[in-house]
């Protein structure tokens, strides 16, 4: 069981890995990312936090896979 945790930790953070940032350059693109002036939205900055705490948990969970595997 302990080895079938570590695998979905380790799915988990590969998915977070290679899904956000390709999302998020399209986030980047879009145009309700900046305004006329070109300053940065809300829309930009809620999704960058959510990349952020997606590549964080990407993170927690490899080490927790890691963690789970040598114990």
């Amino acid at each position: 069981m302990t080895v079938l945790a570590a695998i979905v930790l380790f799915l988990n953070a590969l998915f977070n890995v290679v899904a956000w940032p390709r999302f998020f350059s399209r986030v980047r693109a879009d145009d309700r990312a900046r305004d006329a002036a070109g300053r940065v939205t809300p829309f930009l900055v809620v999704h960058a936090v959510l990349l952020g705490v997606a590549l964080l948990l990407a993170a927690l969970s490899a080490v927790a896979g890691v963690l789970l595997l040598v114990s």
